[in-house]
C-alpha cells in the first residue's frame, strides 16, 4: 500500500493549514476553555474535517471514506494541538458500532449527544468471573413488558463514575450455549438500580469502577443488533478498540512528550538527549513508532475499503501496548528518583507508565491478540490451553 501523499494533495493540506490558522488557537488566547473547544469542534465538523464518516442527521461531516485526507487532517490538527474532537471515554466505540448495528432511532438518540459530550458512555463487558473468557459472563436481563430488567456486576469499566450511559452485555437466554444468549443493551446509569463504585488503583486515581445492577431497567428497544446475537456486535466493537488511531495519537503524543523530557532533564549536567544510551533507545522507540503507523493505516485502509480487516485490527493493538511500555520505561530511566514521587515532575510519567501496563489487558490481553494473529492470519496451530496436550 502506497502511503505517499502526492502532490494533489497539496492544496487540501493547505486549506487545512489555513482553517486552523483561522480558528485555533482562539482569539481570547485560552486554550482550556470548553466554550472555544465547543465552537472550534462545530467548525471543524462544519468544514468537513471531524467527525468524518458520521451522517449530517446524527451530528457528524458526512464525508467520503478517505484515509488519505483523514490522515493530513489528524497530522495537521495535532500539529497546531488543536481540539480533535475526540469523543469522551468509551464513546468512540459505541458511535462506529452504532453506526454498523444500531437502528435509525437508536442512532438519531445517542450519537449526536455523544459527540458533543452530553452523553458518556462506560463499557460494561469484563464481570469478576469472565475477563478473557468473556463469553462466561452472568449479569442477566429479563424482558419484563416493555423493558429489560437487569441484574449482575460488572468491572473494570473506565470511567464508570463520570460516565451518564453504558453499553453492556448480558444474558437473555441462560439455556443457550456459551457464546449465545448474550444480548447488547444501552442502559442509562443515573437511576435508582445502578451503583457504581470506584476502584482505587496504586497511583490513586479511581479510574476503573465495579457497577451492580439491581433490577435496573433500560427501554426494549435499547437492544442493539438481535436478541442473544449480542457476541457478534461485541466483536465489532472490539474491533473499534482494538484498531488503534487514537491509540497512534495518543502514541504521536507520548513521543512528543519523551524528546521534551529528554531535552529538558539534566544528566551529569547535560541534556539526556545527550546520553548515547538514551538517544539510541529513543531511536529504536521511533522507528517500532513508524512500524506502528503503518500498522494502524493498513487496518484503516481496509476497513476503508470494505474488505476483512480480520488480524489486521489487532496488530496495532499489539504495537501500541509495547511501545508505549517502551515509552514508559525510558521515561522512567531519563526522570529517575523522582519518577517515583507523585507530587513531583515525574506523576504524569508515572500515571502514563502505570496505563501502558494495563494495556497489556484491556481489549484483549496481548497473549490472546497474539493467538489470534497466529492462528487466523499465520494458518498455526492452535495453542495449547487449559491444559490439553
Amino acid at each position: 500500500m502506497d502511503l505517499g501523499f502526492g502532490p494533489e494533495f497539496d492544496g487540501f493540506r493547505a486549506e487545512v493549514k489555513q482553517f486552523l490558522a483561522e480558528n485555533w488557537p482562539p482569539a481570547d488566547g485560552d486554550y482550556k476553555s470548553k466554550e472555544n473547544e465547543r465552537r472550534f469542534v462545530l467548525a471543524a465538523i462544519d468544514r468537513g474535517y471531524l467527525h468524518r464518516a458520521v451522517p449530517k442527521r446524527f451530528g457528524g461531516s458526512e464525508q467520503a471514506p478517505d484515509i488519505a485526507r483523514a490522515e493530513i487532517i489528524r497530522e495537521e490538527f495535532t500539529k497546531a494541538r488543536a481540539p480533535s474532537g475526540r469523543i469522551p471515554g468509551t464513546g468512540k466505540l459505541v458511535v462506529p458500532t452504532l453506526l454498523e448495528w444500531g437502528t435509525e432511532e437508536q442512532c438519531a438518540e445517542f450519537i449526536a449527544r455523544t459527540l458533543t459530550g452530553e452523553m458518556r458512555w462506560a463499557q460494561g463487558f469484563s464481570e469478576p468471573n469472565a475477563g478473557s473468557d468473556l463469553a462466561s459472563l452472568r449479569t442477566r436481563a429479563e424482558l419484563v413488558g416493555d423493558e429489560w430488567v437487569i441484574n449482575g456486576q460488572k468491572i473494570w469499566s473506565t470511567g464508570a463514575d463520570r460516565a451518564t450511559h453504558m453499553f453492556m452485555l448480558v444474558r437473555t437466554e441462560p439455556d443457550a450455549g456459551k457464546h449465545d444468549g448474550i444480548s447488547y443493551l444501552l442502559v442509562d446509569l443515573r437511576q435508582p438500580g445502578v451503583t457504581v463504585r470506584p476502584l482505587q488503583q496504586m497511583t490513586r486515581l479511581p479510574e476503573f469502577c465495579e457497577v451492580f445492577f439491581d433490577d435496573a431497567r433500560t427501554p426494549a428497544g435499547n437492544l442493539v443488533g438481535e436478541r442473544g446475537k449480542g457476541w457478534y456486535v461485541t466483536r465489532s466493537t472490539l474491533k473499534h478498540e482494538r484498531s488503534g488511531i487514537g491509540g497512534l495519537t495518543w502514541s504521536l503524543s507520548m513521543m512528543r512528550d519523551l524528546l521534551k523530557l529528554a531535552r529538558e532533564t539534566q544528566r551529569n549536567g547535560k541534556p539526556a538527549i545527550e546520553d548515547p544510551r538514551i538517544r539510541t533507545e529513543l531511536a529504536a522507540i521511533d522507528g517500532q513508532l513508524m512500524s506502528l503507523t503503518y500498522s494502524t493505516y493498513r487496518a484503516t485502509s481496509h476497513a476503508v475499503h470494505d474488505r476483512d480487516v480480520g488480524s489486521f485490527s489487532t496488530m496495532p493493538k499489539l504495537y501500541m501496548t509495547d511501545l508505549a511500555q517502551r515509552i514508559g520505561k525510558l521515561a522512567r530511566d531519563i526522570v529517575g528518583d523522582d519518577f517515583v514521587d507523585m507530587s513531583g515532575p515525574g506523576k504524569k510519567w508515572i500515571e502514563r507508565f502505570m496505563i501502558s501496563l494495563s494495556m497489556s489487558i484491556a481489549g484483549g490481553t496481548s497473549n490472546i491478540q497474539r493467538n489470534l494473529i497466529a492462528e487466523r492470519s499465520l494458518g498455526l496451530p492452535r495453542d495449547a490451553r487449559g491444559g490439553s496436550k
